[in-house]
């Protein structure tokens, strides 16, 4: 807060010299783009960490494991399910499939609703439609994949993980004493700062992207299927969004045809690079370097499946 107080100062007095900066063409537009952004997800961002917040204070994780199946195969996809009505960020979602493996509910269900919980939630789905208008294909398409990809990676670690490449020890969660109103506005205060540094980050890329990268190149991209595939994904990754605010980032890459950011909108809410820092101070290193590139190469799949069915 000091930090931003003393840049905000600085900006103030700085004005007429930033003015003239900003006077430049291409930075003008590149303000518009990001600002554009920004306003656009700030509203889905604040209703998905209220969210997020009451079902840290509402909601314990035991009521998930008394609902599921006993058979770890038939409460993968529960467990995904359950993504739909309890919305939470990437970052929350770690320590909570944390706390549902301690509770004794099977691992891979945990992680399907680890996956899940970001990407299909109602307020993701909503942002979508909104950054997205006209293209209600998008939204059911980016629901298909991210479900599927919940419950494939579900179902593969189920077969093929071991319990021990995960390690149960307590992760560094973000504890909060008090009453449970006291835990929301903690949380949801928590999970906004941290959310809207990277949404910020994400806007000045997508504004940079707009501006620096030639229109031929991207052109050329959109032309390369396979490549802007593979570009979008790894995008995804580096760029590390919130899932409340990538389909405003997505949207704005309008040369690009809507298969490579259903890619960017799938593989983004599963794994990232934040995401993988997470799980292996969660987990521990094992699990980050075998669950990682299973999701991605599973997100990917079922991104790219989804589109060519539905887009």
């Amino acid at each position: 807060m000091h930090v931003f107080c003393g840049v905000l100062l600085t900006a103030i007095l700085a004005r007429p010299l930033l003015v003239d900066a900003l006077s430049v063409p291409v930075l003008q537009t590149a303000a518009t783009v990001f600002v554009a952004i920004c306003v656009q997800a700030l509203p889905f961002l604040v209703l998905g960490v209220l969210l997020s917040g009451a079902i840290a204070a509402f909601v314990s994780p035991a009521v998930l494991r008394r609902v599921l199946p006993a058979r770890p195969a038939a409460a993968v996809p529960v467990a995904g399910a359950a993504g739909l009505v309890l919305p939470g960020c990437e970052c929350a979602s770690v320590p909570v499939a944390r706390r549902l493996i301690g509770q004794g509910v099977p691992d891979a269900a945990a992680l399907a609703f680890l996956l899940a919980a970001p990407a299909v939630n109602p307020v993701v789905l909503v942002a979508t439609a909104v950054a997205f208008p006209g293209e209600p294909r998008m939204v059911l398409a980016r629901a298909v994949g991210s479900l599927a990809t919940a419950c494939v990676t579900g179902w593969l670690w189920q077969r093929l993980g071991r319990a021990e490449w995960i390690a149960r020890r307590a992760a560094a969660a973000h504890a909060v004493n008090g009453g449970r109103w006291a835990v929301l506005a903690e949380t949801a205060r928590h999970d906004l700062v941290s959310a809207g540094g990277f949404l910020v980050i994400g806007a000045a890329a997508a504004a940079a992207l707009a501006v620096l990268v030639p229109p031929a190149w991207t052109e050329a991209l959109a032309g390369q299927l396979l490549l802007a595939v593979l570009v979008m994904a790894l995008l995804a990754v580096v760029l590390a969004l919130c899932s409340e605010a990538d389909a405003f980032v997505a949207a704005s890459l309008t040369t690009l045809p809507l298969l490579p950011r259903l890619v960017f909108l799938v593989v983004g809410p599963a794994v990232d690079v934040k995401l993988i820092a997470l799980q292996a101070g969660t987990f521990g290193r094992a699990f980050a370097a075998r669950f990682a590139p299973l999701t991605f190469a599973v997100a990917v799949g079922c991104a790219v499946v989804a589109g060519l069915v539905l887009l």
